[in-house]
């Protein structure tokens, strides 16, 4: 019982873990700057700059935005670098969660319990 306990608790984990970064990948704004609002132009008071993986835009106060995507591989590398390592991790772990899944003592598929275990660990070094 307390293996099933133990195993049903770590896949909780390790989903909810996938997903939220999952969520990272469409959130819009990772980084958000204001500029202005204490004095200087008389038309535009204030103006946010965000960005993520995607794009980078600009809001000004008349609430209009204008983003730029990124076009190019090259043009801002560390930016790619972490779109690909996120994509390689979403990757693996979505395999890790169906393993792991397929390898708790609790699900009727999978085969004997030592082939269930080997599941189970191969998962959980998938995740780390």
């Amino acid at each position: 019982m307390r293996k099933r306990l133990i195993q049903i608790f770590g896949f909780l984990v390790t989903s909810l873990g996938w997903f939220f970064v999952l969520c990272t990948m469409a959130m819009d704004y990772w980084r958000i700057s204001q500029i202005g609002g204490q004095g200087g132009s008389n038309i535009i008071k204030v103006a946010w700059y965000w960005s993520n993986l995607w794009k980078d835009c600009f809001t000004d106060s008349t609430a209009i935005t204008n983003c730029r995507d990124y076009p190019v591989l090259w043009s801002v590398a560390y930016v790619q670098g972490v779109r690909g390592l996120l994509m390689c991790g979403l990757t693996i772990a979505f395999f890790a969660v169906v393993l792991c899944f397929v390898g708790m003592e609790c699900t009727y598929i999978g085969g004997s319990e030592a082939v269930k275990d080997k599941m189970v660990l191969v998962g959980a070094i998938l995740h780390f």
